[in-house]
């Protein structure tokens, strides 16, 4: 029962986003993370185990600038409760970062491809698989939002995933397929959720995204 929350808009994310997680905290979860692009346009994660307080202490000393990020609240499923295996995860180039709830069945056939084509892991989790995937199907879509269809083309099992890239400031990804995942849009931002309370303070003009549906 693992939360996510993603933001696009004109406010600093950071706040919204750890808000909504702490409105998720209900789901339970074992670890906690977040990915903000600063204005800079570097993509800045941060991770720790345990609570959403935790992950606050510590980015208290840390760049939580920008106006688009996604956050998670995770329940150890691939991988034991550690920030190595904690969301977001990042892909091997450091563009892409992405949260994810659900399973992805056939990840480790899709691992063994990837890393025969040079990829690393340094957690155990699907994430951070799916992730990668969706990097090295950008080197033959036309776009990004071409590459993450083909990639969760190939994804077998139940996912609730969002997606971002340093590339595209001001944009988020986010599909669903058997999780669920509903699409905020407020007045000059959007939001994403697996739940509606993490934005409910900003809007409540809401769209339930249905299995197979991708947003940007």
């Amino acid at each position: 029962m693992c939360g996510i929350v993603g933001y696009v808009g004109s406010k600093d994310a950071y706040p919204i986003l750890i808000k909504g997680l702490h409105r998720l905290e209900y789901r339970g979860y074992d670890s906690a993370g977040i990915a903000l692009i600063n204005p800079a346009g570097k993509l800045n994660v941060y991770k720790s185990k345990g609570k959403v307080t935790e992950l606050e202490h510590f980015v208290e000393d840390k760049d939580t600038s920008g106006t688009t990020g996604i956050a998670h609240t995770r329940w150890a499923t691939h991988g034991v409760p550690a920030e190595r295996n904690a969301h977001p995860h990042r892909s091997n180039d450091g563009a892409l970062a992405m949260v994810h709830n659900g399973i992805i069945e056939n990840y480790l056939e899709i691992k063994a491809d990837l890393t025969a084509k040079g990829y690393t892991f340094s957690s155990e989790t699907d994430t951070e698989v799916l992730v990668n995937l969706i990097a090295e199907r950008r080197k033959t879509e036309p776009d990004l939002l071409h590459a993450f269809a083909a990639a969760l083309r190939e994804a077998h099992g139940a996912y609730a995933v969002c997606l971002m890239c340093r590339d595209e400031p001001g944009v988020i990804y986010a599909a669903r397929m058997s999780a669920p995942l509903i699409f905020g849009l407020g007045t000059g931002e959007h939001f994403v959720a697996s739940d509606i309370p993490a934005f409910l303070p900003y809007t409540r003009q809401v769209i339930f995204l249905e299995d197979g549906e991708l947003v940007r």
